[in-house]
């Protein structure tokens, strides 16, 4: 198998540490196995997206040292989208449906994943087996009009054309997998391998988050507080994995990461963002400055 692993956030705000940490496991990855690492920028919330958020994206992977092989963005990719759609409707596995807007200002057009309502499992690389029985998504929406796919067509379309292999991604996105799994099966796609990765917490155990953390949350934070981009891939890495031997050093560069990191020994449990650990990194790496 060629390995191709991919990296996609929304740039509705500045590159989240777990996202980062995200990047840097699929990285890793994909090079050990000699495979591609893909950078996907997934802007289909026009409303949200922002220009200023993408390039804090691209220039904290560049700051990490943690170079794409390719790089794709959504909203250049409407066509293809729209020749997916067009096919599931022609194979009656969509149908356009005519519903009220959620305001109650008039109506629209949406069109319907038409829902097979059966049990889908897969084998987490992470998190072992995972099981969802899939009535309860009803027929979901996959576009807003015949025009306009959204988030969970897009994402396999993607990972389709783009020929992705392995998915690692946040334990958050558990819940997309299931209706990202039938539209892969209506469209006689493979399965990819998944690897949802246990939630990023903060001091208090709570998900660290932009909204309730602010900067806290942000890569682009640490980057001019004077943390070094060696300090911080190290740090990223050990949230939610160390390596196998019990007495083993924690300082470790990229190029012993590619050795030494296993995903399969990625914890399930969430990792706290222990600034105390990230600064102790940081001083060992001025020091051999």
């Amino acid at each position: 198998m060629n390995v191709v692993t991919r990296f996609a956030p929304s740039p509705t705000g500045p590159l989240h540490v777990g996202g980062a940490r995200t990047a840097l496991i699929s990285y890793l990855y994909a090079r050990q196995h000699g495979g591609k690492f893909i950078l996907r920028i997934e802007d289909t919330d026009k409303e949200r997206s922002k220009p200023e958020y993408e390039k804090d994206i691209r220039e904290g992977l560049e700051w990490l040292g943690i170079q794409p092989d390719e790089e794709y963005r959504q909203s250049d990719r409407t066509e293809i989208y729209k020749r997916y759609l067009h096919t599931l409707i022609e194979k009656n596995l969509a149908y356009v449906s005519h519903e009220q807007k959620k305001d109650g200002t008039g109506e629209i057009d949406v069109v319907r994943f038409r829902n097979q309502n059966k049990r889908v499992s897969w084998v987490d690389l992470v998190r072992k087996e995972v099981s969802f029985d899939t009535t309860e998504l009803k027929d979901f929406v996959i576009a807003k009009s015949v025009d306009e796919p959204l988030y969970h067509l897009a994402v396999v379309v993607d990972d389709i054309e783009m020929g992705v292999t392995h998915i690692i991604r946040g334990e958050d996105h558990i819940s997309n997998t299931s209706r990202q799994m039938l539209i892969q099966e209506a469209l006689g796609a493979p399965t990819p391998f998944y690897a949802h990765l246990p939630l990023v917490l903060a001091a208090d155990r709570s998900k660290l988050s932009k909204r309730k953390h602010a900067e806290m949350a942000s890569l682009s934070h640490y980057r001019s507080a004077g943390i070094t981009p060696e300090a911080m891939l190290n740090f990223l890495a050990l949230l939610g994995w160390h390596p196998k031997a019990s007495d083993a050093s924690e300082v470790l560069s990229l190029s012993e990461l590619m050795e030494q990191f296993q995903l399969e020994r990625v914890q399930k449990g969430g990792a706290v963002f222990d600034t105390n650990k990230l600064n102790w990194l940081n001083r060992h790496y001025l020091k051999r400055k």
